[in-house]
């Protein structure tokens, strides 16, 4: 199997939804995706992008197969400053545990350090102790100190 990891472009987004789809389901919330194609593919790639974003292809240019994603935004910490905010890492499931992940994973590193990001944060679930396994063999640093907000204006 021959993995091509390259930054993503905008006809990538109907896949790209698909794979984030497929996570809201494993997540257990398969109907918390709520933006439209349109709203996501103008906030990655419109006149403001907000979102960046690599891809995990099979295959050559004329007959790609997308096995994931990771989707990532900057984000400032007054106390450590600019960050990369890995906003999704997505390996479909019938690909996972062929290092799909670890090969998004470590291209997404570099384009933190790339960017000279003091560095990267992300959430995972308690639950979800593959990713907490994967995550911790980097020297993650997992916290259960803090609690997830939100508030929701739609």
């Amino acid at each position: 199997m021959s993995i091509l990891i390259r930054k993503a472009i905008a006809s990538d987004c109907p896949r790209m939804l698909e794979l984030i789809r497929e996570l809201a389901v494993f997540e257990k919330a398969p109907d918390a995706v709520t933006v439209t194609l349109d709203h996501f593919v103008e906030n990655g790639f419109g006149k403001n992008p907000v979102w960046k974003a690599l891809v995990a292809v099979e295959g050559d240019t004329d007959n790609e197969k997308m096995l994931g994603i990771s989707l990532y935004y900057m984000r400032y910490s007054t106390w450590k400053g600019l960050m990369l905010y890995l906003e999704d890492l997505i390996v479909t499931q019938e690909y996972r545990g062929k290092g799909i992940g670890k090969l998004l994973f470590d291209q997404t590193v570099q384009e933190a350090r790339d960017m000279n990001v003091c560095g990267i944060i992300w959430q995972v679930l308690d639950w979800n102790e593959p990713a907490i396994s994967f995550y911790k063999k980097y020297g993650a640093d997992i916290s259960n100190e803090w609690l997830n907000c939100a508030l929701s204006l739609r």
